[in-house]
């Protein structure tokens, strides 16, 4: 892998974990369409991926440094036994919202990937991912637009539903924050308060992944040069990140009416696109 194409992989890894259109679909998809002959799944690329994850937790950590420290400060039960037991259950939202990925992810993800990780499945799923996105907000713009729900009001049921949704995303072109925004949008919560609790969902299950994979490649052998390259594709998706992390709980404040549409018809395009060049 050149220092050209780790970069242009960064970019993509640390915008689209975040924005609605497939972090997985994009990097089947984009290396496919230009030709690159390495293997994304490959234990050569292992290093690789595991920085550009670590890169992007750090970099959802340092933006969502007041929400954790306001969790972890209530569980000390300094500022009242009402902001404790809220933060507790925010925390266990989190969690019970992580758990279908993992029982799921475990049995199914490998056998999924396998199944339709080529990049014709993946531009198919990213089409499918921009018609859910693009349903959703026709659903929700024949509702009464609401100030939406605080995070704190859902119930465990609701963080398992939208645990569930995320596990959409072991498809290749199927967004995690695309389906966990919609499995909150349609829990009640507004689209900023659904992109809060997807994105704070995203950082233990990218640590988790990060971890995992790191496990994976100790017996790997890196080859010279590859660790200078994975750090710096890893410093690139955690500046690409925290932009995009900016960005776009900016842009969910301020669009409540649509916010998703416009990626949903990128999605669509895309998904098209790339389905019928990867045909010829």
């Amino acid at each position: 892998m050149t220092l050209i194409q780790a970069i242009v992989i960064a970019i993509l890894q640390g915008a689209t974990e975040l924005f609605p259109v497939s972090s997985l679909g994009h990097a089947v998809i984009v290396p496919a369409l230009l030709g690159w002959a390495f293997d994304p799944h490959g234990e050569i690329f292992l290093p690789f991926l595991v920085m550009l994850h670590l890169g992007t937790a750090i970099a959802l950590l340092v933006y969502f440094r007041n929400d954790w420290a306001a969790i972890f400060q209530g569980l000390r039960g300094r500022d009242g036994s009402q902001r404790q037991a809220e933060s507790i259950h925010i925390l266990a939202l989190l969690v019970v919202a992580t758990i279908p990925a993992v029982i799921i992810g475990g049995l199914l993800e490998h056998w999924l990937r396998a199944l339709f990780g080529t990049a014709r499945y993946a531009a198919i799923f990213l089409f499918l991912n921009g018609l859910l996105l693009l349903l959703t907000e026709r659903m929700k713009s024949r509702q009464p637009v609401q100030g939406g729900y605080a995070i704190a009001s859902l119930t465990y049921a609701d963080a398992a539903i939208i645990g569930l949704w995320q596990c959409l995303a072991f498809l290749p072109g199927i967004s995690r924050s695309g389906a966990t925004i919609i499995g909150a949008l349609f829990r009640g919560l507004n689209h900023e308060g659904a992109a809060r609790f997807s994105f704070l969902m995203a950082q233990p299950v990218i640590i988790a992944a990060t971890v995992r994979e790191a496990l994976h490649m100790r017996h790997v052998a890196i080859p010279p040069g590859q660790m200078q390259v994975a750090t710096i594709g890893a410093m690139v998706a955690a500046v690409t990140a925290l932009a995009s992390t900016a960005f776009l709980m900016r842009y969910f404040h301020n669009h409540e009416r649509w916010a998703l549409s416009p990626f949903g018809y990128y999605c669509v395009l895309a998904g098209a696109v790339s389905f019928f060049i990867l045909g010829h």
